[in-house]
């Protein structure tokens, strides 16, 4: 394992409360009521570095709810910010004239946002030689020395072990390690407190995906699920997917599984028997289905077939099917009352429920690489940031709804899982085996490094 000097003692608070973050937040709401939305920012063409004013749009006013806990995650309701995360329902407030608000357009409607919109500029790299320790220009180098751009968050440590790409990485609830899941055929656990790999367990299959619900770990491989108890460490094996399970999410007390024959299978945890028993098969999609999220009552499934699945959780019937994307839908997630989608199209797709209760794409972000997935959370100011994969081993963290860039993740390959953690850490998993930890930093302790 590569740590860096000092990240030891960092990592060591994984799980822990953010220092200070309650004053922050005090005084962060303070200056949101005298601060001011730049109106060259809005207009697309703001040229000021550092500007005085702000490039986000400010929140609305709490409506008197109550916040809930549990680290400032896509699944939190936040009642002082513009962001709520339980899916698309037509009778949320109208945000749409705000998507895209950084780069100039606006107005409502079905918008298309090119890069081509922007004046070019030179794309970083990130040195060769650095990499391998022997740069010798330092501070001088052309090319970035650090896997990252941006002033709002930085690299905390570097976890070394998987031999092939992560593919899922999981953080279990009362459980101090990390998951990661690796097509090397091997989940590791890694000692949340010293950061050192303390257990390698082989499957004999490569892990397509891996998901924590509480403190039970699911893990997708050929043919097979398995599902870890992490309390007393126990171990049950879900059989009847055909092929390698591609996604998994949990909803309405079920646990569903997308496979490489294009079926959702879905069991149910029985308590008396302590097994997973099986509930439903869910058909339609003809290939196989790659990403999942629950939202508004509602399973989303996306599949190489280039379509998204739209299920009602009660019924398991599926209600709408969506064909905007021209090629694999990699990721799909919540975000207020809109569902968003990535491809290998280089879109994202923003959809919103018409009075109908059908989903149509409100607005569509363009990239200049295919999508590979998409994660959700919150900053330490509550602002909801989007982070995008894409196959230029580059991760984008943009704010939304704006899609103002906040910054950029390199990596060796491409970064194909992302998680959130607790106290302001996300963790990023690439195709070199690499699993790095993030933390997000107060405004005020980046803008002083």
């Amino acid at each position: 394992m590569d740590v860096d000097s000092g990240s030891k003692r960092v990592f060591q608070r994984l799980g822990g409360p953010v220092e200070n973050s309650k004053n922050h937040h005090h005084n962060n709401n303070n200056n949101n009521q005298i601060q001011k939305v730049c109106y060259h920012w809005r207009a697309g063409n703001c040229n000021r570095h550092p500007c005085p004013f702000l490039h986000r749009e400010l929140p609305p006013p709490p409506n008197g709810s109550s916040k809930r806990g549990g680290g400032g995650g896509f699944s939190d309701d936040y009642s002082s910010s513009s962001s709520s995360f339980s899916g698309p329902r037509s009778s949320r407030p109208n945000y749409n004239n705000t998507w895209g608000r950084a780069h100039g357009s606006g107005g409502g409607g079905n918008r298309t946002l090119t890069r081509n919109n922007k004046p070019t500029e030179k794309v970083p790299k990130v040195c060769n030689f650095w990499i391998q320790g022997n740069c010798g220009y330092g501070e001088k180098c052309r090319y970035l020395h650090s896997w990252s751009t941006g002033d709002n968050f930085s690299m905390v440590a570097q976890l070394e072990g998987h031999q092939k790409v992560v593919s899922g990485i999981a953080l279990p609830s009362e459980s101090n390690s990390l998951y990661t899941g690796s097509k090397d055929e091997t989940v590791r656990l890694w000692d949340c407190t010293t950061g050192q790999c303390n257990a390698v367990i082989q499957l004999g299959g490569e892990v397509g995906c891996m998901i924590n619900e509480g403190h039970w770990v699911f893990v997708g491989i050929p043919n097979a699920v398995k599902a870890w108890n992490t309390l007393n460490n126990s171990e049950l094996s879900l059989s009847g997917p055909v092929g390698q399970v591609y996604a998994m999410v949990v909803g309405n007390d079920l646990l569903f599984a997308g496979t490489q024959d294009g079926s959702i299978l879905a069991w149910k945890f029985n308590v008396v028997t302590n097994t997973f028993e099986p509930a439903a098969s869910l058909k339609g999609h003809t290939l196989g289905v790659v990403s999942l999220v629950v939202g508004a009552n509602r399973l989303y499934s996306g599949s190489m077939d280039c379509s998204i699945r739209v299920w009602n959780l009660e019924t398991l019937q599926c209600v709408q099917t969506l064909k905007e994307h021209s090629s694999v839908v990699m990721s799909v997630l919540c975000w207020d009352q809109f569902l968003l989608s990535c491809s290998l199209d280089k879109t994202i797709k923003v959809w919103v429920a018409t009075e109908s209760g059908n989903l149509e794409v409100t607005y569509t972000h363009n990239e200049d690489h295919g999508l590979l997935t998409l994660c959700g959370m919150h900053d330490l100011e509550s602002k909801p940031i989007l982070l995008c994969s894409c196959n230029d081993n580059t991760v984008h963290l943009y704010d939304l709804p704006s899609f103002s860039e906040r910054g950029k993740i390199y990596a060796k390959q491409e970064v194909r899982a992302i998680q959130m953690g607790p106290g302001g850490l996300f963790f990023t998993g690439d195709g070199a085996g690499q699993v790095k930890v993030w933390r997000w930093l107060a405004e005020s302790t980046a803008t002083t490094r």
